[in-house]
């Protein structure tokens, strides 16, 4: 009982987040209604008891990824700027037929997966560490190295690009 109140607790406040994150005219609130957004994913996450995707959620996307965008609304100092941009554009029809062709889309799987009755069966612990670092480390051992290499090479491609140059 008390899972279901969370779950539709959180799944509200979130929706509404983002809702207001792409209706909201002011950057900063956009920003603020993002985090909002990521807590409330966490939540859900935790109430699915996956608490390594909770705890990943808050930390890279609440946290670094967040911060970052925030800082850089702030200093690009946006909240001064007039909008210029004509009140139609062609590019806002064709969103906006997709987005309903999207959720019409959502609509019709959703529908359905609750008539069919599915249901998973079996123990899951598809959230836990232990199981996502026995794999990762076991059958995508590979795979995790060269990611670390690409990032590794961005990060040194990043620090040449804005080096001053004398």
């Amino acid at each position: 009982m008390l899972n279901s109140i969370l779950f539709w607790v959180l799944s509200v406040v979130s929706i509404a987040s983002a809702i207001g994150l792409i209706t909201s005219k002011n950057a900063v609130y956009s920003v603020l209604l993002a985090v909002l957004n990521f807590f409330c994913i966490a939540g859900l996450y935790l109430s699915l008891q996956a608490e390594f995707l909770a705890i990943t959620q808050i930390i890279v996307y609440a946290g670094a990824i967040m911060v970052l965008f925030l800082f850089v609304v702030m200093l690009l100092n946006l909240g001064n700027e007039t909008p210029t941009a004509p009140k139609y554009h062609p590019a806002k029809g064709i969103a906006f037929i997709l987005g309903l062709a999207f959720f019409a889309e959502l609509v019709i799987a959703f529908r359905s997966f609750v008539n069919e009755g599915h249901q998973l069966a079996g123990q899951f612990d598809f959230g836990k560490v232990e199981p996502l670092g026995e794999l990762l480390m076991r059958d995508y051992l590979f795979p995790f190295e060269m990611v670390s290499v690409v990032l590794l090479a961005a990060l040194m491609g990043a620090m040449v690009i804005a080096r001053k140059h004398n």
